[in-house]
């Protein structure tokens, strides 16, 4: 653990947020919050903007201290924007399929954790659940702590969705040319145009040097021979201007607007951007406008071997939208025909979690990955502050180590998940609760599923070695030993995702030697 980068915790008593916290169904939009402090009092806030109840931070922030050799100020909260992003271990398992080693600097290990299904339980309506759970490591007093957070069940469970309105923006660039990026595209919108509803609409805009509207906003009914014809005459033409077809896109789809409907734009491109504006920031800067005043959202389908994976990434964090990576034709088709058409609306907007550890029992702990997506804990409920957009069917993992302190006992830590009604802009919140007795398994003794996570974020672990900002997670066994964990899990949940996380082990155990 030596050069284990985590925030320490000051004995000083700080106020924790309890179980009854402010809970608020999709309904309501009042209330207080109420929690433990850390002499065991309960204490009653009435609801603001700032973080949950915190000591004096003017000695600096963990962010800026966050090391064990200097104790940061007496700070126990981490804030985070959700994220549903899979790419990076998308794009991971196709570069160790080709027989390289992913860059590490393209490895994001929460969405390795991300990748993979889990087991909570799901609210009936809008919003979250919350579930915290852990298991202790191998290291002495070290942990893994699981925080879950779930929406509601996909429309084919709770009931018919809003129609869709889809704006596609299609990379046509030289690049696309190559088998499994604009071939693969082309094949699975052919297949997602025949599996949507009579009232979903979809608009078409391609972009090379320049980006063009092949198809305005185009309702399906009687219409989809006009989509299919539209798709099968793409073709890669010259350069990148991945910047006009991003403003060219959203203008098509405010264009297109359909009320009580969910507006998205799908950008399909391997972001290999050589041509106008490259800049992730500027060319969301030209786009904000739809982007804000009318809630239009951004998915990402990153395709190729050579893939632009940090201006996707960028992209889809600051637009409001997430990214997934495709490699085959079985992938595609899940992301086009299956994911996207039942999960184009939202359950939440603006989502952010706040973890708050009790410092009589946690001396350090340390948030895997998000690396990209952290808040100022002052600003948890500013509503103001992009958080992350959800939709139904969604789960979200942040994996924490924590280093408990000798004979900790009781309360560890409250997790608290906030959102905005997707409809009303309302805010509301729930909490979980941590307690020590929750760790009293080893972690290869605990349920698959926090089994599978870990072996995900150790994975995730292993092949950022090399990167100066990275360091081992408590209890990482070697990939070999990981590998077999896979496996033994594959075989346990019957999960051919679990399968496929063995095999891209194995594969990157070989190629270290």
């Amino acid at each position: 653990m030596e050069g284990y980068r985590t925030r320490r915790l000051s004995g000083v008593l700080l106020a924790l947020t309890a179980a009854g916290g402010l809970l608020l169904t999709s309904c309501s939009g009042g209330g207080t919050e109420s929690g433990h402090s850390a002499d065991g009092s309960v204490h009653h806030s009435p609801g603001g903007t700032g973080p949950l109840p915190a000591p004096d931070h003017s000695q600096g922030s963990a962010e800026q201290q966050d090391s064990r050799e200097v104790a940061p100020s007496p700070d126990y909260l981490s804030t985070f924007a959700l994220d549903v992003d899979t790419a990076s271990y998308g794009y991971a398992r196709r570069t160790l399929a080709d027989g390289q080693r992913p860059d590490p600097s393209t490895i994001r290990p929460e969405e390795f954790v991300n990748s993979f299904r889990q087991d909570y339980e799901r609210p009936d309506g809008n919003g979250f659940t919350v579930t915290v759970d852990g298991a202790r490591t191998d290291d002495e007093d070290w942990s893994l702590v699981r925080v879950g957070l779930a929406t509601r069940g996909t429309q084919e469970q709770t009931g018919e969705r809003p129609p869709a309105a889809l704006t596609f923006v299609i990379d046509i660039s030289g690049s696309m040319s190559e088998p499994g990026r604009l071939d693969l595209a082309q094949e699975s919108l052919g297949v997602m145009t025949d599996r949507l509803r009579d009232d979903d609409s979809v608009a078409i805009v391609t972009f090379s040097d320049q980006a063009e509207t092949v198809l305005p906003m185009t309702r399906l009914d009687g219409h989809r021979d006009e989509i299919h014809e539209a798709i099968d005459n793409l073709e890669p033409t010259f350069s990148t201007n991945l910047g006009a077809g991003v403003e060219t896109g959203y203008a098509t789809a405010v264009e297109g607007l359909r009320e009580g409907a969910t507006n998205r734009v799908v950008l399909v491109s391997d972001a290999l951007a050589n041509d106008g504006d490259t800049d992730p920031d500027s060319i969301l800067d030209r786009i904000d406008g739809a982007r804000r005043e009318h809630g239009i959202t951004l998915f990402g389908v990153g395709v190729g071997s050579d893939y632009g994976d940090a201006l996707m990434e960028r992209l889809a964090d600051k637009g409001d939208g997430n990214t997934t990576y495709v490699s085959d034709a079985d992938e595609a088709r899940t992301v086009f025909c299956e994911q996207l058409p039942r999960n184009v609306d939202l359950t939440a907007r603006d989502a952010k979690a706040q973890v708050a550890f009790d410092p009589e029992t946690v001396a350090e702990f340390r948030l895997v990955g998000y690396d990209n997506r952290r808040v100022a804990d002052d600003d948890f409920r500013d509503d103001r502050v992009d958080g992350g957009e959800v939709g139904p069917g969604h789960t979200v993992t942040a994996l924490y180590a924590v280093r408990t302190k000798p004979g900790a006992d009781g309360h560890l830590a409250t997790a608290t998940v906030r959102w905005q009604d997707p409809d009303t802009r309302s805010p509301h919140e729930e909490s979980g609760q941590l307690e020590s007795d929750s760790l009293d398994e080893t972690l290869w003794n605990a349920g698959p599923r926090l089994q599978v996570t870990a072996v995900a974020a150790y994975f995730a672990d292993a092949l950022r070695q090399g990167d100066d900002h990275w360091s081992h997670l408590p209890g990482a066994p070697g990939l070999g030993e990981l590998a077999d964990r896979a496996e033994e899990l594959a075989d346990t949940t019957e999960d051919r995702a679990v399968r496929q996380l063995a095999d891209s082990i194995r594969q990157a155990n070989q190629l270290a030697g």
